[in-house]
């Protein structure tokens, strides 16, 4: 596993019950994701977002989670199956440089994971061949840990794959964008 990976262990210090009050993913994703909707949760963790997301998207549609380490998979397959939705997420495991999603979507987040990528323009151009013509890609970065200069390389990394700006959301703790592909 890479240096900048988040470990496992780590995540139940803010994926927990009381993160609904500051990151509901209903509210959230509710102007993004309707009934009908394919999306990709890159580097879900464990589940957090997958199981909000699922709950959008409706009963014949999927969120297709992907993260690098089985644990968080493995959490978020048991998370899933208690909230009683595992028959709309698809678990994949991707490797640290291949996102590996062939699957086109309609809408992706990566919420708090791409400053742990270590090659964000590789990252873009494989998010950017998974989405849909139209379709939308959120970016959220925790604010205390990653810069406003970091998190414009970030955003200067998208747009150089092909992606452009259309909205700056205000997410707590986080700063965030969504693009879209034209």
């Amino acid at each position: 596993m890479g240096s900048h990976i988040c470990p496992w262990w780590l995540s139940y210090t803010f994926d927990n019950p009381f993160r609904r009050f500051f990151h509901n993913p209903e509210k959230m994703f509710g102007s993004y994701v309707v009934k009908g909707m394919t999306v990709l949760d890159v580097g879900c963790g464990m589940g957090f977002f997958s199981i909000g997301l699922a709950k959008l998207v409706g009963d014949k549609c999927c969120v297709i989670a992907t993260d690098v380490q089985p644990e968080m998979l493995n959490i978020l397959k048991k998370r899933a199956e208690k909230a009683g939705c595992s028959d709309r997420i698809c678990i994949h495991k991707n490797e640290l440089n291949n996102l590996g999603v062939e699957t086109t979507v309609d809408f992706i987040l990566a919420f708090w994971m791409v400053h742990e990528v270590s090659d964000t323009n590789k990252f873009f151009r494989q998010i950017c061949s998974c989405l849909k013509s139209n379709g939308r890609i959120l970016v959220a970065e925790p604010k205390l840990h990653v810069s406003l200069k970091r998190f414009q390389e970030i955003l200067f990394s998208a747009q150089e794959s092909g992606l452009n700006l259309c909205e700056t959301p205000c997410l707590s703790f986080s700063r965030s964008a969504v693009l879209k592909n034209d």
